[in-house]
């Protein structure tokens, strides 16, 4: 199998070439050390930063911006928006506060990521 990535590891966005072998993968096309981390990555596990907006009930405005902690399995994004989209906080939110904990099952929590102060 050949295929090519663009890497997205630093600002460079190197060409990856990838060869899979018998003995794994020839990468080549990497700048720095991150493209060939990078490519392992796509390649056997990837993972994807889920960003998105939580409704609040009584807060200044009516959606709080929320992401996820860390990375998550790139196949579980449907998942975890359904999730996201099912929950309702009320103010006020902090930034940092969980407002999900392990959303779909991933062992990861979706975060507030800004302060929602109550309405006055």
């Amino acid at each position: 199998m050949h295929s090519e990535l663009t890497c997205i590891a630093c600002p460079m966005g190197c060409r990856l070439q990838i060869e899979e072998t018998e003995n794994g993968y020839i990468i080549e096309g990497h700048t720095c050390p991150k493209g060939k981390k990078y490519a392992l990555q796509e390649l056997e596990d990837p993972r994807r930063m889920v960003t998105s907006t939580v409704r609040v009930e009584n807060g200044f405005l009516a959606l709080v911006p929320v992401k996820t902690a860390e990375p998550i399995p790139k196949n579980l994004i449907f998942d975890v928006m359904t999730q996201i989209n099912s929950v309702v906080v009320e103010a006020p939110v902090f930034l940092g506060d969980v407002i999900v904990r392990d959303v779909a099952g991933t062992g990861i929590d979706i975060v507030a990521t800004r302060d929602m102060p109550k309405n006055i």
